[in-house]
């Protein structure tokens, strides 16, 4: 079990795995904050001058019971934009490399026993005079 859990980690998927886990949250991260300072404050400007934003309180005055709209619109943009980027950055060429390279492998020729033998005397052949002897 412990040479099984060995292969996956030395596989390398697993380091760009976590590299990809580092980015992709540092990336939320950022667009977040630009999200939050951006589209923010023009949701909020769509609430009109006497509201707090784009949004509504259940009870009025009672400002823990406001439902704030803007911030979920906020996460589904970062959302969107992470999930973008990391398709765009590393999916679609992740993919487009396993393509070419699935295209420049050809699959082996079926060949009989008879046709694999040959082949094999030939070599042993040609081994033999590199060597000298005959």
């Amino acid at each position: 079990m412990l040479k099984g859990f060995k292969d996956f980690i030395m596989r390398g998927n697993v380091i760009d795995l976590a590299v990809a886990v580092v980015v992709g949250a540092a990336f939320a991260k950022v667009v977040e904050v630009v999200v939050g300072s951006i589209v923010t404050p023009l949701l909020n400007a769509v609430g009109g001058a006497e509201t707090s934003g784009l949004g509504f309180e259940l009870i009025n005055g009672n400002p823990a019971t406001y439902m704030d709209f803007a911030a979920i619109i906020n996460a589904l943009i970062v959302f969107l934009i992470t999930a973008a980027v990391v398709y765009f950055v590393l999916v679609a060429p992740m993919n487009k490399f396993n393509e070419l390279r699935k295209r420049g492998v050809e699959e082996p020729e079926e060949v009989s026993e008879e046709i694999a033998t040959l082949r094999e005397i030939r070599d042993l052949l040609a081994a033999r005079r590199t060597d000298g002897t005959l």
